[in-house]
């Protein structure tokens, strides 16, 4: 079989706040809508084309009356609000109780048996932004050779070092220890090793991020492609999210990178999975409230597309999507609660309306059948509505 699919995940593109947006006090959250309000409606033709304002009501981007893909948009139904979880649901495993998270710091035990595996002292140990707590933390990191240890609204252990004092081998095998140390009910999603260079008033995160991430709980889109050996293509950080799990990634820095990637495996890849993250709306200019970061990112997308799009072959699935919203235009500085983007385009696509589908699941369930695997454990596929023939 030489059926291709491809599911690219804008994160932290949301749509419009979810059904159950005050439950994790994200009420009026809505990173796309809110985000083009404030532009005073920006021109984006490639994506008005696919149909992207006929998934919601968008300053800008109006709904065309033939779009080009099948639209719609997806409600979590899952706990949480992370990248994890929403990679997760989109696979077809929707949590049922939320990761833990640490807004107070984690518990002082926790922090010294952490000190006490790696031989280094601790000192932060709170939730912060992760560009301000090396502002204040970093060069008392650099005097002392302590582990600099953050959270944030999600449930991420962080331990941020300078390459200088703390070799990246070292930085790792710390994070590793954490990782073994943080069992339920302390189970985080990501533990993230957070390496930066610089002095103080100029430091930098460098490249050479790696996170530790919890397994999946139960079988995903993931393995059940591997259980019928189809290929699987991770860009960006998807195989972090899934630990590694039936998926390897080449990973990306930057949007435009991660575009390029895609184009490149459109290009070589015969047949099977492209499963790519696209990084920068989220942790570039969602956590750091940049509007006009985001705005740009959104003109680079729409640039982007005819690139990709001109690459896809007849017998191709190409699903653009998010994994939840991260509102640059709100006070909060973290994820929000949200429903998701759905534009579903392939020569052999019926441009259809499909709705506000009732999980994220519904993607990973539409290409385990498109693509030959075994029915997911959550979900409800689609693909009798959009393929022709």
């Amino acid at each position: 079989m030489s059926r291709r699919a491809a599911i690219i995940v804008l994160d932290g593109l949301g749509i419009g706040q979810a059904h159950d947006a005050d439950a994790y006090g994200d009420t009026g959250s809505d990173t796309l809508g809110n985000t083009l309000r404030a532009s005073g409606g920006l021109r984006l033709p490639h994506l008005e084309a696919l149909g992207l304002g006929n998934c919601a009501t968008l300053a800008g981007v109006p709904s065309v009356a033939a779009p080009t893909a099948a639209w719609g948009t997806c409600q979590p139904v899952g706990a949480g609000k992370d990248s994890t979880t929403g990679h997760w649901e989109i696979c077809g495993l929707p949590l049922e109780h939320p990761f833990p998270t640490y807004p107070g710091g984690f518990p002082p035990e926790l922090v010294a048996e952490f000190a006490s595996r790696t031989g280094r002292g601790v000192i932060g140990n709170k939730a912060a932004s992760g560009t301000a707590i090396l502002d204040e933390l970093g060069e008392e990191h650099r005097r002392t050779g302590a582990w600099i240890v953050y959270t944030s609204a999600d449930s991420v252990f962080q331990v941020a070092a300078h390459q200088e004092v703390v070799p990246l081998e070292e930085l790792y095998a710390a994070c590793q220890a954490a990782r073994d140390l943080l069992r339920p009910p302390h189970g985080v999603s990501r533990v993230i090793a957070r390496p930066f260079v610089g002095s103080p008033g100029a430091w930098t995160r460098t490249a050479h991020r790696k996170d530790f991430s919890s397994p999946p709980p139960g079988p995903t889109l993931l393995d059940r492609l591997a259980d019928r050996h189809v290929p699987r293509l991770g860009i960006g950080k998807v195989d972090d999210l899934f630990a590694g799990r039936n998926i390897a990634s080449v990973h990306a820095a930057t949007n435009t990178e991660g575009y390029h990637l895609i184009c490149s495996a459109l290009e070589a890849m015969p047949r099977g999975l492209i499963f790519a993250n696209i990084l920068e709306f989220d942790q570039s200019w969602g956590h750091r409230n940049d509007v006009t970061g985001f705005l740009g990112g959104l003109h680079e997308l729409d640039r982007a597309l005819p690139g990709m799009l001109g690459r896809v072959r007849e017998e191709d699935l190409v699903i653009f999507t998010a994994d939840h919203g991260n509102d640059p235009t709100t006070p909060s500085t973290d994820h929000s609660r949200e429903r998701v983007p759905l534009l579903v385009y392939g020569p052999r696509v019926r441009p259809v309306a499909l709705g506000e589908r009732a999980t994220f699941a519904d993607i990973g369930q539409t290409v385990a059948e498109y693509l030959g695997a075994a029915p997911l454990d959550a979900g409800r596929s689609f693909l009798g509505e959009i393929l022709d023939g």
